[in-house]
């Protein structure tokens, strides 16, 4: 009845010896069956699984404010899609779970019409930790639309430079083209900017425009400036009338006085006027002073001296003074001559 089992318990053995390579037999005297032996250590080979990493992003704006809705998406080393996702009400993503290596993070969308999308970015994901990363969105540019035209007509200038700036810095200039336009953009540093333009140069032949203009606008939009210029006015040459002669400048240095008489080597100086009316005096007080019956000197014309330019009244009325006195001894001679009739005898008396 125990022969069955034991034909078993040998045939089995040589299936172990077989696939082992080992011809092993064991001992017919054994009629339990074995025990299975346990196996040796170096036997297993077990590979550790390697820790996962993961990526947090913060993201907000230039003035700190959170960006909620903003899209991202992951790619591994392979390029292939590793997670994509967008920011919470705080403005916060994660993506868990990922093994270690470089990935690449893309923001594909804002969600906001004022701020634009970061650059792509490479992020390095290390076993078991969390790689923080801080995404900060520009607010977007603002378009200007600059113009200048004529005051009068309104027809476009070109060749007007305009210098265009927020506070005390200058962001950048613009010249007017072909058509009186140019456009460029102006960086924002918040929802809403305050900028000044002002024109440095204007169009030939027009004066610049002294206003400075003032304007704000918002981030993703267009502001438009427009200049206005009036042209210079210039005053044209009179005509000259045929044959008629060039007008002469006026000579206006004061001239001297023609009725003035220059001053003597004495320093005294006359006039026609004063010179008669002393020379007229003089005339009349010799001519009462002089005997009836005396012929008086001749009178100096216009009472002056010759060609020497001294007043006459002194000579004059030295002159009148000695035909005065020659009178005088005329008359005083005359009556102290004798009487040539006396001493002489009559004939009657005879």
């Amino acid at each position: 009845m125990h022969a069955r089992p034991a034909r078993g318990a040998l045939r089995s053995a040589a299936i172990v010896a077989t696939v082992a390579g080992t011809l092993t037999w064991a001992p017919a005297a054994t009629a339990q069956p074995s025990e299975p032996t346990p196996s040796s250590p170096a036997a297993v080979t077990e590979t550790p699984a390697l820790d996962a990493g993961s990526i947090a992003i913060t993201t907000k704006d230039t003035t700190g404010d959170a960006l909620t809705g903003a899209e991202f998406l992951l790619l591994d080393s392979g390029g292939q899609e590793a997670g994509r996702g967008k920011t919470d009400g705080q403005g916060k993503l994660t993506f868990p779970d990922l093994a270690p290596g470089v990935y690449r993070l893309k923001e594909t969308a804002s969600s906001s019409p004022l701020h634009d999308v970061v650059a792509d970015q490479d992020v390095i994901v290390t076993p078991g930790a969390a790689t923080r990363l801080t995404v900060t969105d520009p607010f977007k540019a603002a378009h200007l639309v600059l113009k200048a035209v004529d005051a009068k007509t309104g027809a476009p200038l070109a060749g007007a430079m305009v210098n265009i700036g927020t506070d005390n810095t200058s962001l950048l200039t613009l010249t007017t083209g072909p058509k009186g336009t140019t456009a460029g953009d102006l960086p924002m540093n918040s929802s809403k900017t305050s900028f000044w333009a002002t024109q440095t140069k204007a169009p030939t032949g027009y004066r610049p425009a002294k206003a400075t203009k003032l304007f704000t606008t918002v981030p993703g939009t267009t502001a438009t400036v427009t200049f206005t210029n009036s042209k210079k006015t210039t005053t044209p040459p009179a005509p000259d009338t045929p044959g008629r002669p060039a007008d002469k400048p006026i000579d206006r240095t004061p001239t001297t006085n023609p009725h003035k008489r220059p001053a003597d080597k004495s320093g005294n100086t006359s006039t026609p006027e004063a010179s008669t009316t002393q020379t007229k005096d003089a005339h009349d007080l010799s001519a009462s002073s002089a005997p009836a019956g005396e012929h008086t000197a001749s009178q100096s014309p216009t009472g002056s001296l010759a060609h020497t330019g001294t007043d006459a009244t002194p000579w004059l009325l030295g002159g009148a003074g000695v035909l005065i006195l020659s009178g005088a001894a005329a008359v005083v001679a005359a009556r102290r001559r004798p009487d040539p009739s006396h001493g002489q005898d009559h004939p009657a008396d005879n």
